[in-house]
């Protein structure tokens, strides 16, 4: 059954949700797709491409509004010149009613119908939203994904390890990194400095960055192109 969730309006003027059950919010209080946009995009989707390469696979851990689809989809509008493989995860979408509040469409400048395509296509069927985006939304967690696809790009965007504690341990984290080409790029809001042992025991180079406003730093993690022997995790 969903929670009660509730739409709030976030510093930038775009939405998130506030979950009353965790009394966590989606995204930063301070600007939703400000905060998306760098963590996700700006440092990760704009870094790898940036590094020469132009087909990219993506890993979401967490669909949950669409907003990290939705920027990279419009990244993919921006860059014709690549080609994206998105794969999401979300055990629990959102009701339509929910989803039909939330103002990210308008406020990035793409139509409502490229936001609602996202949320309105099928689950588990692979489609083609554009001719270098390419989406498969997975209504399933993590640790009962089947390991098979690598990905050149992870966005967790899971809730806080305060709020959801088990989606951080290190026998999901280390199901990630199993998941990653080398060279592969993980990136988190998340700055915990347990997190980031877990993420050098697994074998993974950590680099701490600036956050997005209101936070001071964020994680980005890379995967050995030699696949660098881990520490025992």
């Amino acid at each position: 059954m969903a929670p009660d969730l509730k739409v709030i309006t976030t510093s930038d003027g775009s939405h998130s949700l506030y979950h009353p059950l965790l009394k966590e919010t989606y995204h930063s209080t301070h600007g939703a797709i400000t905060e998306s946009q760098h963590v996700f995009i700006q440092k990760g989707l704009a870094y790898q491409k940036s590094l020469g390469l132009d087909a990219i696979s993506v890993l979401e851990v967490g669909f949950g509004t669409g907003l990290n689809a939705l920027l990279t989809l419009h990244f993919a509008h921006q860059h014709p010149e690549m080609n994206i493989i998105y794969h999401s995860l979300e055990p629990f979408p959102l009701p339509t009613e929910i989803v039909d509040q939330l103002n990210y469409a308008q406020r990035i400048g793409l139509s409502s119908k490229d936001f609602k395509n996202l949320h309105e296509c099928a689950w588990d069927e692979p489609i083609d939203l554009r001719f270098n985006f390419h989406l498969l939304k997975m209504k399933s967690r993590l640790e009962h994904l089947t390991a098979g696809e690598r990905y050149d790009l992870v966005y967790f965007d899971a809730f806080a390890p305060s709020k959801q504690k088990e989606m951080w341990d290190i026998s999901i984290l280390n199901k990630v990194y199993e998941m990653m080409n080398p060279g592969g790029v993980f990136v988190t809001y998340c700055a915990q400095g347990q997190l980031k042992r877990s993420l050098k025991a697994i074998g993974l180079e950590i680099e701490s960055l600036n956050g997005p406003p209101g936070k001071k730093e964020m994680t980005r993690a890379v995967k050995y192109m030699n696949e660098k022997k881990r520490t025992d995790a």
